[in-house]
């Protein structure tokens, strides 16, 4: 009968088996479960970045006045009929661009006075543009504000967090009309990141 803590002759022989067919199958094993990482890592997708939403927000805005223009908030519009303006992902509210995705957006805005020449550079003294959040009022707040001074044409433009549901207004103060030359006078967002 074996001592009591001693493994018999058979158990001696099997854990012996048992290692040998350990050294035999560890390294192919390991060198499966290497290849399957790497394989999964680089083409299942484990180490891409995480992807940003498919669609782009963007928009480039015209000017639309129609009629007689009453200042001092700026309509704007967008669509293929008006040449290069455009619209995928914001929306237009009365004229006013509205948000649909919260994140941070690039913004650029300018405007150019119509019939505005060095002579009369003392008109524009008292001309501000000003692009804010209008709506809803609890986000209400400026963003960009710039006086006109000597100079006929304003351009603003800024990186800012919008959330989804802010309406953007763009301010003229009067008397001055702006132009409605697409190339002078233009609104335009982009987003940047979530």
């Amino acid at each position: 009968m074996p001592e009591e803590g001693r493994l018999g002759p058979w158990a001696r022989r099997s854990w012996t088996m048992l290692l040998r067919l350990g050294q035999q199958l560890l390294p192919p094993a390991l060198l499966g479960l290497t290849v399957a990482a790497i394989y999964c890592f680089f083409y299942c997708g484990l180490c891409k970045q995480p992807q940003e939403r498919s669609e782009t927000h963007i928009a480039e805005l015209q000017l639309n006045i129609t009629g007689s223009w009453t200042g001092p908030t700026l309509h704007w519009e967008a669509g293929p009929a008006l040449g290069r303006s455009f619209i995928h992902g914001p929306g237009l509210e009365k004229g006013q661009l509205l948000i649909h995705l919260e994140g941070i957006y690039r913004l650029h805005v300018q405007v150019t006075l119509a019939n505005c020449s060095s002579t009369c550079s003392t008109k524009q003294h008292g001309v501000t543009l000003a692009v804010g959040i209008c709506s809803p009022t609890a986000h209400s707040v400026s963003l960009l504000r710039r006086n006109f001074q000597q100079d006929c044409t304003v351009a603003l433009q800024r990186l800012t967090r919008l959330a989804r549901g802010d309406v953007l207004c763009a301010n003229l103060s009067l008397p001055l009309r702006p132009s409605l030359n697409a190339d002078e006078t233009f609104f335009s967002v982009q987003w940047v990141y979530p």
